[in-house]
């Protein structure tokens, strides 16, 4: 297994829905790619699943890849280099499922991840899911992830919560608050 930690992050773009609730696919960014990559691997987690249904988004995402891991990319910036290589493309969020079910031979959990949920489980209490069994961290894009997902009976992790009422973080900035959370060091 890639990584020290029996812990995956899925970024979902579809299902996902829009700022009025509507059910949308949302566009993948570069940003995304590298800098969750690079939060993840900071943190010793074993896999990064992009997943979008958009055939035409996989093949850029795996164009982006391949550019940092062998091309110009790989020589220039090694460290990218290595945190990209967490990186795998899927078409649903089934998909990550099976692929880290099958990475780490057993069954995963996946932890589903919303700032407007006021039913999640503390960042506490995932540690110990995460002592127990492989984890999948689910985050959304867009306005978050739909509603579908949330009846399947996974985990939600609490929100994260700020000094203020307003919270509406980058989903960059939410990932690695979430993992420095679940993974960093403890005093």
């Amino acid at each position: 297994m890639i990584g020290k930690r029996p812990l995956a992050v899925a970024l979902v773009h579809h299902p996902i829905v829009d700022r009025r609730g509507d059910l949308v696919t949302t566009a993948v960014t570069n940003l995304d790619i590298h800098d969750i990559a690079r939060t993840a691997r900071t943190y010793g987690v074993a896999r990064y699943y992009l997943v979008t249904p958009v055939a035409e988004q996989l093949l850029l995402v795996e164009r982006i890849l391949q550019h940092w891991r062998s091309g110009f990319g790989a020589s220039a910036n090694a460290d990218r280099s290595e945190a990209l290589s967490l990186v795998r493309s899927v078409a649903t969020l089934d998909d990550a499922i099976a692929d880290w079910g099958a990475e780490v031979k057993q069954e995963v959990q996946p932890v589903l991840t919303g700032a407007g949920r006021r039913d999640g489980i503390s960042f506490t209490a995932c540690r110990d899911l995460l002592s127990g069994r492989p984890l999948l961290l689910v985050l959304g894009t867009g306005s978050g992830l739909a509603p579908q997902l949330f009846s399947r009976g996974w985990p939600v992790l609490e929100p994260i919560a700020g000094g203020s009422d307003y919270n509406h973080l980058p989903v960059r900035a939410a990932a690695a608050i979430i993992l420095d959370r679940l993974l960093g060091q403890r005093e």
